[in-house]
């Protein structure tokens, strides 16, 4: 289980004006400016469920993400996974968790794909036999075979997104967190990769968190809907009650961005 109580987290940000004067006078005197990226969030999320955290650019998403998954430390609040708190136990928790950030790349550039699997079999001290059982799985059910010997440098956008999902259940995770899982993919690609995350919800019961602004993945693949804005969380509802009988996914969203004005 998934628990956040009350967190908030804020950056400092250097800012000035342009100009050479402006960065002589920088050097001396820098203004900062105060984000608050997270302002009292609260949710729970239950082992084996789908959801979708949705907002603006800006609204607080990786924050979120990158808190529960232990790159991040709150500045205030608490937050369990599974029992743990993810930056005090990092170690412990990274072995159960599955992360793929679509903008960042886990796969080493320069070399085969399956060189990196092996390198992250050793990191996550994968036994012969699981990582063998989930490499032929994964393989099959995302079509890698042709892409294992392969430079992660010479894939296309599609094929790498396949294989960074791929490298991040290598290790059998129990939460799989997906922040813009499909940016940039093709229609097929799309497809193929929201017909595997739901496979392996149903097959494995892995908890997935999926942070997209691709309303399409969003009902495709969860039923609850998180919707967060300015760092607060202003809806937590079913798919059904967002929609409030509407057909369209994207100009439901777009409404409520301007109901609330995020």
């Amino acid at each position: 289980m998934i628990t956040m109580e009350h967190i908030c987290k804020s950056y400092k940000i250097a800012k000035r004006n342009a100009g050479f004067g402006e960065a002589c006078k920088a050097l001396f005197h820098r203004e900062y400016e105060v984000i608050h990226a997270l302002n009292d969030v609260n949710f729970t999320i239950d082992d084996g469920e789908m959801v979708g955290y949705i907002g603006p650019n800006g609204a607080g998403k990786s924050s979120t993400i990158k808190i529960l998954s232990g790159i991040l430390t709150p500045d205030s609040g608490n937050v369990l996974i599974d029992g743990r708190i993810p930056y005090k136990n990092r170690i412990e928790h990274v072995k159960n968790i599955g992360v793929v950030f679509g903008q960042r790349s886990q796969l080493w550039w320069d070399v085969p794909v399956i060189d990196s699997f092996e390198l992250l079999k050793d990191i996550y001290s994968i036994s012969n036999s699981k990582y063998n059982n989930n490499l032929e799985e994964l393989t099959e059910l995302l079509c890698l075979k042709e892409l294992l010997r392969t430079p992660t440098r010479q894939l296309s956008l599609g094929q790498r997104m396949k294989c960074e999902i791929a490298a991040s259940l290598l290790h059998s995770p129990k939460i799989l967190f997906l922040d813009e899982p499909t940016i940039g993919l093709d229609a097929v690609s799309k497809l193929a990769v929201r017909d595997f995350i739901l496979k392996q919800n149903k097959t494995h019961k892995t908890t997935v968190i999926l942070t997209t602004h691709d309303m399409q993945d969003i009902e495709a693949l969860t039923n609850r809907i998180i919707l967060i804005g300015k760092g607060q969380i202003l809806i937590d509802g079913t798919l059904k009650d967002i929609k409030n009988n509407s057909n369209n996914i994207d100009e439901t969203v777009a409404e409520l961005y301007r109901t609330y004005n995020i």
